[in-house]
């Protein structure tokens, strides 16, 4: 049997995983011997991830942490990804005592790995390293792309990025979902602990009504492509990671095999950073799988690498406010099919 303080551990582990605008948007049912990790609805995204996919990614993501670090407490876990009757999916993680303990870094790697959204050094990766990235194991139907700073394929991703900032801040909805995710000063952070503290964004401490109308300033297309030239100039390669189908199940395996990359990024010291308005508009998507000639797999998430400096860590939700019983899982189904209805 698992004992209670050696699942919070895992949880607060899987916790960590990334997410759109840091939403969190999970939450982990226990019982003796696994956890479950399910979609929490109450964090998701409507304007920019309104199919949910980058929702599930995250979900992927939150449960590689769990299976990894399990034998550094003693157990080894097998996952599976599982879908109820009402469509609605959601990853098991049965845990099983072993007689020794995995003396590893990986639970150090977990709590290191950070999305780093400043400037890079300019440096190149060496090829040594991405050939590593090259050899992480992925889930099946999934794929990854590197593509090195000048290469036309490059250039081409760089292109639909400014296009999708176009887009994007253009879109009112778009730029107050984000604004409403971005926490402007300690007493914010402390009331949600999730959203993109103004630490992280790179600014100082404000109050709230200030700070978004500084925001709101500095959301426009031309100041958005300005600093994302400058970001993406800065770094070495970009990370393209893609699938063969475009499901609920195969975003939960984009995402544990994101989480796998994120980890050896972090373990070779490389900083990355997200920069995917080109998934998240179907049309650029479909013309960026076009140009880049991937057949018919589908873009799903573009990341820039590169070395930086470490950045602020982002606030996290506890276990305790991320665990959930039967009850309020059957309470979120019942919610979700009378917005559906």
């Amino acid at each position: 049997m698992v004992t209670n303080t050696e699942l919070e551990k895992l949880i607060e582990l899987a916790a960590r995983a990334p997410s759109g605008h840091n939403s969190q948007p999970w939450k982990f049912k226990v019982t003796e011997d696994e956890i479950e990790v399910y979609p929490d609805y109450d964090y998701k995204l409507p304007v920019v991830d309104p199919s949910h996919r980058e929702l599930y990614i995250s979900l992927g993501c939150a449960a590689e942490n769990i299976c990894v670090a399990a034998p550094s407490f003693g157990y080894i876990a097998n996952r599976s990804i599982c879908m109820d009757r009402g469509g609605e999916y959601s990853i098991k993680v049965e845990l099983k005592k072993v007689k020794s303990v995995t003396e590893d870094s990986v639970v150090k790697t977990i709590r290191e790995r950070q999305s780093n959204r400043n400037q890079y050094s300019g440096e190149k990766i060496e090829e040594e390293e991405i050939d590593q990235l090259k050899s992480v194991e992925l889930e099946e139907n999934i794929n990854i792309h590197f593509y090195e700073k000048y290469s036309e394929e490059f250039n081409t991703i760089e292109n639909y990025i400014l296009q999708g900032n176009e887009i994007q801040m253009n879109d009112a909805k778009f730029k107050d979902e984000l604004i409403s995710w971005i926490r402007f000063n300690e007493t914010h952070v402390y009331k949600t602990n999730n959203g993109l503290s103004y630490k992280v964004m790179g600014s100082p401490s404000m109050p709230k009504f200030i700070g978004k109308m500084i925001v709101k300033s500095f959301l426009t297309p031309d100041k958005q492509n300005k600093s994302d030239k400058e970001k993406v100039k800065s770094s070495s390669h970009f990370v393209l990671l893609s699938s063969k189908g475009n499901t609920a199940d195969e975003w939960i395996s984009l995402g544990l095999s994101l989480e796998r990359v994120l980890l050896k990024l972090t373990e070779l010291g490389i900083a990355n950073a997200y920069l995917n308005p080109p998934c998240e508009i179907e049309s650029l998507s479909n013309e960026l799988r076009s140009s880049l000639q991937i057949g018919n797999e589908y873009p799903a998430i573009i990341m820039r690498i590169g070395y930086g400096e470490k950045t602020p860590y982002s606030p996290r939700r506890s276990a305790e406010q991320v665990m959930i019983n039967s009850l309020e899982v059957v309470s979120q189904k019942n919610q979700k099919q009378k917005i559906g209805a």
